[in-house]
């Protein structure tokens, strides 16, 4: 078993960690910003991973990236994650057309569509598309048209 790594925190950090914690609003910045604070405490990584709900080479991995860079470093870079299929922007009208044309057959709609944009999608993102476009007040189309 190796050395215990702890960290010294300035009260500014600390409370800096502690907003990100309670504030955060994405849950893995939250997460990571209660590794620190935990590891801070003088427990084991093995002890923070276990109470977090991941594995001490993780818990590692974010205390020395914070040491290097800071708590900016904590935060989840944008551009992670899955990219939509279908642009708001770019398939919008065609998606609207179609689904007028096909109202209560958005299978067919899908299959319409899929052959227009040369996109493939299946129906549940074609009516996930249109609920957020119905949230967002840019389509007058909701679920189950």
């Amino acid at each position: 078993m190796g050395a215990l790594r702890t960290i010294i925190l300035s009260e500014a950090s600390r409370k800096a960690l502690q907003s990100g914690y309670e504030k955060g609003k994405v849950h893995e910045y939250r997460k990571r910003c209660r590794m620190i604070l935990l590891k801070a405490t003088g427990r084991s990584s093995r002890e923070v991973a276990t109470e977090v709900g991941c594995c001490e080479v993780v818990v590692n991995t974010w205390l020395r990236r914070y040491e290097q860079e800071g708590i900016q470093v904590l935060e989840t870079k944008p551009g992670r994650g899955r990219k939509p299929i279908l642009d708001r922007e770019l398939d919008r009208a065609a998606i609207e057309r179609v689904v007028k044309e096909h109202r209560q057959r958005l299978e067919l709609a899908r299959c319409e569509l899929e052959q227009e944009l040369g996109k493939s999608f299946c129906k549940k993102t074609l009516v996930r598309f249109l609920k957020v476009a119905a949230a967002a007040g840019t389509s007058e189309y909701g679920e189950g048209q």
